[in-house]
């Protein structure tokens, strides 16, 4: 078996993913989170930190399609994926669920409001039907300390109603 020739550069491969729809290369330490490294890499601040632990769902974006906390995953295990954070559903509107979040008065301090508006846009693309029941079980995995989750219920519904009806 030939041993990889690491004195020529076009052996290398440099490890890329797509954030928002835009190339990027994934530099930094190989312990590097991809919330860190969306945060403090790419300066995409929508993203946030909230406990470190997996628990309160802030740091959630998409990964090729589904919502994923991105304090759980190393920035190069997301070598080859799309990567869609809230500053990727910007446009001259609201996205739908953003819309909905509004209208529904579905946020407060806005702390969660990035990391909840994904996991409902998985879980509006996840689940042909959703009613209340459905929503709480899919929020479970995160944590809001402002509103009670009752506009945040009501906002989801809207949202899923809103773009199965488009």
């Amino acid at each position: 078996m030939d041993s990889p020739n690491f004195d020529d550069a076009s052996d290398m491969s440099i490890p890329t993913m797509s954030v928002n729809n835009k190339p990027v290369q994934i530099d930094g330490e190989a312990r590097t989170l991809l919330v860190h490294f969306l945060r403090d890499t790419l300066g995409l601040t929508g993203t946030h930190v909230g406990c470190d632990t997996s628990q309160c769902g802030a740091c959630v974006v998409m990964m090729d399609g589904r919502a994923v906390k991105s304090c759980t995953v190393l920035a190069l295990q997301a070598q080859g994926s799309d990567i869609t954070t809230i500053e990727g559903l910007i446009s001259e509107d609201l996205h739908p669920v953003q819309a909905a979040f509004q209208q529904h008065h579905a946020l407060q301090c806005g702390f969660c409001t990035p990391g909840m508006i994904l996991t409902a846009l998985d879980m509006i693309h996840r689940n042909p039907v959703l009613d209340e029941e459905k929503i709480r079980h899919e929020l479970e995995g995160n944590l809001c300390r402002c509103t009670g989750y009752q506009n945040i219920v009501k906002a989801i519904k809207s949202a899923a109603d809103q773009i199965r009806s488009e």
